[in-house]
């Protein structure tokens, strides 16, 4: 594997993410979007899971989900996460983190209306991490509004939407033999970045 040089890398992170996921994308890899969350409740105690990345720009890193779920009330009382992206085939990982807000509802009203149907109804009807009596509960209230909304579009549910993590640092990982890998961390300093490599 070619060497990570800091002479090679964009000095914007945004630019350099951009760069490796495209470049993530041209390998036919199942879903390059999909990245770890890592919250944190008030107490400290960890939760992690796997979201899909729904737009990155100069304002952040978006991604979809219940506002009643576990990850949403962490974020409510925490609102710093981390995020990792790891795709193997090239041999590289991505970490970002940051300080978390929900988006604009315009913003959600948008993306929901490109949803598909199923998914649409999934959302409406699911109160994300609420325990079920069992499985026939969420598939009838998905029938259920599937029956109400026959002819006419759904709404996006109040208690769904997005958040935008906006980066305070970034990491880019890339696998070197004998477990001497590359690491360049950006992080934040007087408005712009500073590019630092980190002992493997």
């Amino acid at each position: 594997m070619e060497e990570l040089r800091e002479s090679a890398v964009d000095p914007d992170p945004l630019e350099q993410f951009r760069r490796w996921y495209a470049e993530a994308e041209a390998t036919g890899m199942r879903a390059p979007q999909a990245m770890a969350l890592a919250t944190a409740a008030v107490d400290g105690a960890p939760s992690v899971r796997m979201v899909l990345l729904k737009g990155a720009d100069e304002r952040g890193f978006v991604f979809f989900t219940g506002y009643v779920s576990r990850k949403a009330a962490e974020l409510e009382a925490n609102p710093r996460a981390a995020l990792l992206f790891h795709w193997e085939a090239l041999g590289r990982q991505v970490r970002i983190e940051g300080r978390v807000e929900r988006v604009a509802g315009q913003e959600s009203d948008a993306y929901f209306a490109t949803r598909p149907r199923g998914a649409q109804l999934a959302a409406a009807a699911s109160q994300q991490s609420s325990v079920l009596r069992d499985r026939a509960e969420i598939d009838d209230r998905v029938a259920e509004l599937a029956r109400e909304h026959e002819g006419s579009d759904v709404r996006r549910p109040d208690h769904w939407g997005g958040y935008r993590l906006v980066p305070d640092a970034y990491e880019f990982w890339q696998h070197r033999d004998d477990r001497m890998h590359d690491r360049l961390r950006y992080r934040r300093s007087d408005g712009g970045w500073v590019v630092e490599r980190l002992s493997p």
